[in-house]
């Protein structure tokens, strides 16, 4: 009996605030036998694991299945060949998300975001930045016109969290969602309950 190959899934960090996102996604991946995970990390992102969450480079790549160097544009990740389900920027900088609303490609990061696009899988970009001027929401426009989907780690309150951690889950779990993989990370909502009559 054949034993069913795993999805990969790249998970990439951008030099955005937010480097928490994409380890824990990276956490939360490993635990799941079936997934298959590739890091690619941007040189600003190296350095927002390290100011932000004091994560060297050993210990986040330890995380992940496989692990590319931005600077390797002939990565397999590179190709529509290598057959991916799909891919998260997590976070992803204003630069980043410039480069593929423009197809640049210029690094292997907006390299592999350019081929899930052109070979129409998904992509999920977690953009981080307040305010937008104009060329940010043009941007984000024309990735969404492309088919990538614009995933803002934004709070969901109404769930009540009661930690950081939390807050990060929850934004974690719907990356997860987009990409059709189970996971019991965060509540769902289940409704209101309406008082009774009187």
């Amino acid at each position: 009996m054949n034993t069913p190959a795993p999805r990969r899934i790249i998970v990439a960090i951008s030099g955005a605030s937010g480097a928490v996102y994409g380890t824990r996604l990276l956490q939360v991946l490993q635990g799941m036998a079936d997934v298959e995970s590739h890091l690619v990390v941007s040189d600003a992102g190296w350095r927002n694991l390290q100011h932000e969450l004091d994560m060297d480079r050993a210990f986040v790549e330890a995380m992940a299945d496989h692990v590319h160097d931005a600077a390797n544009v002939g990565a397999a990740i590179a190709s529509g060949s290598f057959r991916c389900s799909g891919m998260v920027i997590a976070p992803c900088s204003m630069r980043t998300l410039a480069a593929v609303a423009h197809g640049l490609g210029d690094n292997l990061l907006t390299r592999a975001a350019d081929v899930m696009l052109k070979e129409r899988r998904r992509l999920v970009l977690l953009v981080r930045e307040s305010p937008l001027h104009l060329t940010h929401l043009r941007n984000m426009v024309s990735v969404t016109e492309m088919g990538g989907i614009i995933c803002p780690p934004v709070p969901a309150f109404y769930l009540r969290p009661q930690s950081v951690g939390d807050i990060v889950d929850y934004s974690v779990a719907r990356a997860l969602d987009l990409l059709d993989i189970p996971h019991t990370l965060a509540p769902r909502w289940e409704g209101l309950t309406l008082p009774e009559a009187a």
